[in-house]
């Protein structure tokens, strides 16, 4: 009986480097049955279809590497398996998550394939996944899919789930420095960047040195201003009051137009501008009073208003706010109006997400602003009649480059008064090019966890670096954000190796976290009693602060099943490559598949870093050309034909001669000490391989030779 289907069998989310790629991957393993019969050209109309509701799959180039390369082996033939990783890659690209990697694979047998993409989450990868293959197969049986509804369900789940905006451009700037990240609230913005203890910590625009004490100042508006106004920095003369009637004594007290608004708002809410009235002043002390803790009326500053983006004491940033404004056309309310002209904006969303907030005309604060112009949400403007709906907090156009030194320092300074290392600095002024005291211009707030988009998406100007600027706060240039991290993989002796390896780097001065078989250990504190040679052990040492050097045990089956706890290493180990049976449960039958799953542990080394390689094993052996750092292989046989040539080319070698471990580089060598003063070795002779493959780990951290030799003589517990 024929099966035409495509049926998903197997779902796995590797999150760190794998066999396929460097960054997170869906593996999934599907049989499309009898489709095996039905590559794409012999499926009348299946190629119009699918490029029909997605005409951006003409961008992908796949295997031609051409504009439309992927719609050629659609026309040329190609089966489902193929189909759905480019399907799903580019549903997840539609939905906002920016994405390329895909492979498709036959494996076991026939009609059974590994399906492999990228993708920054795994619970969206897996709804792609679905969603693919109901979409494939609607096409294949020309029925209809709503497709800008699937679009439109995943990016609902890329903004409930991924990073933000402002907290991504700070990951992309880390990664782009080869700065490690780890995502430390699966639906949150909170992020480690490094590992160990060289990690910093950042939550959208604030990081671990953001002080509370700080933030709590920015949050006082008033205990801000007196701040700054002790220092000589220009501010609005003003004060806090307790009534509407308070508001209006004080507004004749400080001379009307004045500003009334919270004291601990934000982004402009419950914020009325230019009140010369008691009516007008009054009611804005009930809007303000509404949206914070305490209510200050200050002068009113004639001029624009200006966000300057303070990092690390220095101006990175700066945007001009302009009014939110709507012209009538004779018929439309100015509700009508105000979602045609400005809701439209594509970059007025969800706060947090878009640079610009929608407006809700029926805020008291707006409808404050229209009664003072004499209308309401239902009035009909005349045409060509100009309305002004919002007068601040619209931060649209950068400028810059149009910042006088002088306003900048005074910025900085403000930063710096009140405490900040990110800080959002207001600035109200009719001409930001000119010094603020010749034209009576003021700073009238200092705001702790600014936002970025304002300056990542201006409406008029260019971007600013600003997630670079953060990222190069936390990291000095010649900083990383990296320990050393030692990797240790292969089919046996892992633990041994990865055990004497973190004794030798404690030697060394290193507080050492080691994850192995054995469990997971910090410092030779036993944290965790079950098996840490996994992606979470490794994680759990990489996000220990104390932690100053990492040793990390992963064999075959946790790469296949999860990737790698680390981006990269500084040192590789594998020790050796013996086809494992279990493994078929991943689909890997032989030797050389499992070269592949092993290499990557190879893959990972840092250029600076170096790879350790058993010269014994012609498998592993075989690896030494993967590696973008230096080799270096141990083995029992001195004489064998890859040290000898390896050494022949000024490489290193640890191997034993005359019944003693030497360390070899090119044509020198030195002994390191006799076989028969290490323990291990003189207990159980099979063990020699693996002390050798923790001395050449050794050697290439730069450890004293006096510390490895004392550190394998005396060898005992893994931790």
């Amino acid at each position: 009986m024929s099966k035409k289907d495509i049926e998903i069998l197997e779902v796995r989310y590797l999150r760190g480097p794998s066999m396929w790629t460097y960054t997170p991957i869906i593996e999934a393993v599907v049989d499309i049955h009898d489709l095996e019969d039905f590559p794409s050209n012999l499926i009348p109309g299946f190629p119009e279809r699918l490029v029909a509701w997605l005409p951006s799959l003409m961008a992908h180039t796949c295997s031609p590497g051409v504009h439309g390369g992927f719609v050629m082996r659609l026309h040329e033939g190609t089966w489902p398996g193929h189909i759905l990783e480019h399907i799903t890659i580019e549903l997840q690209n539609l939905a906002g998550m920016k994405v390329s990697f895909g492979k498709a694979r036959e494996v076991t047998r026939r009609s059974l394939y590994k399906v492999v993409f990228n993708t920054t989450h795994e619970r969206i990868g897996r709804r792609a996944l679905q969603i693919s293959r109901e979409l494939v197969l609607a096409a294949m049986e020309d029925k209809p899919f709503d497709v800008p509804g699937a679009v439109a369900e995943l990016a609902e789940m890329v903004e409930n789930l991924c990073l933000g905006p402002s907290t991504q451009c700070i990951v992309t700037a880390a990664t782009k420095r080869k700065i490690p990240h780890i995502r430390l609230l699966e639906n949150g913005n909170l992020v480690q960047l490094g590992y160990g203890a060289a990690q910093r910590r950042i939550w959208t625009a604030e990081t671990d040195c953001t002080s509370a004490i700080a933030e709590g100042i920015a949050s006082e508006k008033d205990l801000t201003k007196r701040l700054l106004g002790y220092c000589g920095v220009p501010t609005p003369e003003g004060q806090v009051v307790e009534s509407p009637s308070e508001a209006w004594d004080a507004a004749q007290d400080i001379g009307v137009p004045v500003v009334v608004k919270p004291s601990d708002g934000n982004r402009g809410r419950g914020v009325s501008t230019d009140l010369s009235t008691q009516a007008e002043i009054e009611a804005a002390y009930k809007i303000a009073a509404a949206e914070g803790s305490e209510v200050i009326v200050e002068k009113f500053i004639k001029g624009v208003e200006h966000r300057l983006l303070v990092i690390g004491g220095k101006l990175v940033a700066a945007a001009r706010g302009e009014e939110a404004v709507v012209t009538g056309d004779g018929s439309s309310t100015l509700r009508a109006l105000v979602d045609k002209q400005l809701n439209s904006d594509p970059r007025r969303g969800k706060a947090g997400e878009q640079p610009l907030e929608p407006i809700e005309i029926d805020k008291p604060q707006i409808l404050l602003q229209l009664e003072r112009q004499g209308y309401t949400p239902e009035s009909v403007p005349a045409a060509d009649i100009r309305v002004v709906v919002l007068r601040n907090g619209n931060h649209t156009t950068d400028i810059t480059h149009l910042v006088h030194p002088r306003n900048a320092a005074t910025a900085v300074l403000a930063a710096k008064i009140v405490g900040l290392d990110i800080a959002g600095v207001d600035i109200v002024t009719e001409n930001i090019s000119l010094p603020l005291e010749e034209q009576g211009g003021a700073i009238v707030e200092v705001n702790a966890g600014p936002s970025l988009l304002m300056h990542l998406k201006p409406a008029i100007g260019e971007a600013q670096p600003v997630g670079e600027a953060i990222v190069e706060s936390l990291f000095p240039k010649t900083a990383n954000g990296r320990i050393p991290v030692v990797g240790v993989s292969g089919s046996h002796g892992k633990t041994r190796v990865a055990g004497l390896i973190a004794r030798l780097l404690r030697l060394s001065g290193k507080y050492v976290g080691l994850a192995c078989s054995k469990g997971v250990y910090v410092n030779r504190r036993q944290l965790q009693t079950n098996d840490g040679a996994n992606w979470a052990g490794g994680e759990r040492i990489l996000l220990n602060r104390s932690v100053t050097a990492a040793v990390i045990e992963q064999g075959p089956a946790s790469i296949l099943s999860e990737g790698l706890a680390y981006d990269r290493c500084d040192v590789g180990v594998v020790t050796n490559l013996e086809y494992d049976s279990a493994l078929s449960q991943y689909h890997i039958h032989d030797q050389d598949q499992m070269f592949t799953v092993l290499r990557t542990q190879i893959d990972v080394v840092l250029p600076s870093g170096t790879g350790v390689l058993n010269a014994d094993d012609e498998k592993v052996a075989g690896m030494a050309d993967l590696c973008d750092g230096e080799v270096i292989f141990f083995g029992t046989n001195a004489d064998s034909e890859v040290i000898r040539e390896h050494r022949a080319k000024g490489g290193r070698a640890v191997f034993v001669r005359a019944g003693h471990v030497v360390l070899a580089k090119s044509g020198d060598e030195k002994s390191l000490t006799e076989l028969s003063t290490i323990p291990l070795i003189a207990e159980r002779s099979e063990e020699t391989a693996n002390v050798l493959a923790a001395i050449a780990a050794a050697w290439a951290l730069n450890i004293d030779n006096a510390l490895i030799k004392s550190g394998a003589q005396t060898f005992g517990s893994p931790g």
